[in-house]
């Protein structure tokens, strides 16, 4: 299925990525970072303002995530196994996701934004295997913040060279840009705690 971003956004704003964002992870296979991206580029546009962009893109994806983890806590994975096909969770997706947890467990919760086809189950994973709510909040929250801010930020930087940036990611490599990202946020946590001290 694809979408019109443009159109949607024209017609429904910041409803987009609230409701957009929110249903990627339940069950519509949507463009989460295009979205972002696009509305970056709006917010430089001067047609939407960035904050509020953010805080409906945020408030999305936590929602959607949490739901996937109470679905994945209270369901199981025998759920997955039925159902998955009809929120386009393949077997797959499913075992790759499985195996980057049984790899990086939590961490995965974090970066699994940057990796599509990973980060729709990674909330239905981290219920199925029991991580305490707490937990999951931490490292959902905190990459959704990350997630949301990084790409909105990129469309408002670049302005019309927006979709360049998505089809550098895309050559770059999802996984490579991921694993930039969390290079990056390292370095600026370990800078942090230098100045502090």
């Amino acid at each position: 299925m694809k979408f019109d971003i443009v159109a949607l956004f024209n017609e429904y704003g910041y409803e987009v990525l609230f409701l957009g964002l929110l249903l990627e992870y339940v069950a519509l296979p949507f463009p989460g970072e295009t979205t972002m991206l696009y509305a970056g580029y709006l917010s430089y546009e001067g047609v939407i303002r960035a904050w509020p962009a953010f805080v409906c893109a945020f408030a999305g994806t936590t929602i959607g995530m949490t739901i996937t983890y109470f679905v994945g806590r209270t369901a199981g994975s025998p759920f997955l196994e039925k159902y998955g096909k009809w929120v386009f969770i393949t077997p797959a997706k499913m075992e790759k996701t499985r195996h980057w947890f049984e790899r990086y467990g939590k961490l995965l919760v974090f970066i699994g934004y940057f990796i599509p086809g990973v980060r729709h189950v990674t909330g239905y994973f981290s219920g199925i295997i029991g991580y305490s709510y707490r937990s999951f909040a931490i490292y959902a929250y905190t990459g959704a913040l990350f997630w949301c801010g990084l790409f909105i930020f990129l469309g408002n930087h670049f302005g019309s060279q927006w979709d360049t940036v998505l089809k550098w990611l895309h050559k770059l490599g999802w996984q490579a840009f991921a694993i930039a990202v969390v290079v990056i946020i390292i370095f600026l946590v370990f800078k942090l705690k230098f100045k502090k001290k």
